[in-house]
């Protein structure tokens, strides 16, 4: 058998009071040292960023992340996090907060631009300690080794993978997600079913992932619904939570496959939502991958609630495309990428880079360009 990595934060804070207990941790490890807080404008605006600014931490405040970070931010933040002679990064939001501070960390510690990163495993040098407190139960940028960073010059998204960028230390506290909007919350939901779907059939799923996968998905498929519905159910979201870290887990050592590939595009040349976009394409791509993992998809289905008790294998592993259809159109999913404003000359700009993108390694069976383009198709 070859070697598996199965890769990780050496330390996760969980629950209500967990960016309480990060505060303490960092405090006893740094004391006053000068630190840079990455955030989004609306992480001031609700108030969230000022448990941490009001803390005995000595931060200063970057908030100028946008969604999609690109590379101008990315050199915004570092120059001030040189101006401050910052020892150590938070990050705090979902994962274009998280991901900009992995970018930071990177090049505390390596030459820019940020471009030159993209990839798996070009990183060189570990840089100034990262924490990263996680608001949205999607992207588990806190858990994992990648960062996506678009180029403003090329506007492609750049795929940063590499161990040196794994945060120290992740927090996953329900408190600060209880008002995210319900399209927010159902888009971040599917993007972390994405993960868990999308490693567990990965070309590098293995034993010690394959059971977290499974898990993430039945976890998913129950609570999103309810914290939907209900945005100020603790229990909906701190399920989430788990759900979405444990999707992080699995996906950081299979990885992926051609739903993010695809996605990265979108986001890249037309800004749209990443987890919206994975969302429309995760049952399409699904259903073009379902007849080489036959087996996975039944457990799927099963995973997601479906009584497949009487069901053939090939039966079962239907039931799980139809259920995933389903629970896109429960949380309120877009149906296409029409409903966003995209055009078919749009998506036919997105083939070779879909195709370029190092998450296509990842599918279980190697996709073409015209397969790439009449799955597009399906999804417009």
């Amino acid at each position: 058998m070859n070697v598996f990595k199965l890769a990780f934060p050496r330390i996760n804070l969980s629950g209500v009071g967990a960016i309480e207990a990060l505060i303490e941790r960092i405090y006893d490890s740094h004391g006053n040292e000068p630190g840079m807080l990455v955030c989004d404008p609306a992480m001031v605006q609700l108030g969230f960023s000022g448990k941490l600014m009001n803390s005995a931490l000595n931060l200063s405040l970057f908030s100028h992340v946008k969604p999609n970070p690109d590379s101008n931010t990315v050199n915004q933040a570092m120059d001030q996090f040189h101006t401050i002679g910052a020892k150590y990064v938070i990050g705090f939001g979902g994962g274009s907060s998280i991901d900009t501070s992995k970018a930071v960390r990177i090049l505390s510690a390596n030459e820019g631009p940020i471009a030159q990163y993209n990839g798996v495993e070009k990183v060189k040098r570990i840089g100034v300690p990262l924490y990263a407190i996680n608001t949205t139960a999607g992207t588990a940028a806190e858990v994992t080794s990648n960062a996506v960073i678009t180029d403003t010059k090329t506007h492609v998204k750049h795929v940063i993978i590499s161990d040196k960028i794994i945060p120290d230390v992740s927090v996953n506290d329900p408190s600060v997600m209880l008002g995210i909007p319900k399209a927010v919350t159902a888009a971040t939901g599917i993007d972390a079913l994405t993960h868990a779907v999308e490693s567990y059939v990965s070309a590098g799923a293995h034993t010690l992932t394959d059971y977290i996968s499974l898990e993430s998905i039945r976890i998913i498929a129950s609570c999103l619904p309810e914290a939907v519905d209900n945005g100020q159910d603790v229990n909906a979201r701190e399920m989430m939570a788990f759900g979405q870290f444990i999707a992080g887990l699995s996906f950081n050592s299979a990885g992926l496959g051609m739903v993010h590939a695809m996605a990265h595009p979108g986001g890249a040349q037309k800004d749209l939502p990443h987890g919206v976009c994975n969302a429309i394409l995760l049952p399409v791509v699904s259903e073009f991958n379902r007849p080489y993992r036959v087996e996975k998809f039944a457990k799927i289905a099963k995973a997601m609630g479906i009584d497949t008790s009487m069901m053939t294998e090939e039966e079962a592993s239907l039931a799980a495309i139809e259920a995933l259809k389903a629970l896109n159109k429960r949380v309120g999913i877009p149906e296409g990428f029409s409903q966003l404003g995209i055009s078919e000359d749009d998506m036919m700009a997105w083939v070779d880079d879909a195709l370029a993108d190092p998450c296509a390694g990842g599918n279980p069976v190697p996709v073409s360009r015209d397969q790439v383009i009449s799955l597009y198709k399906k999804v417009l």
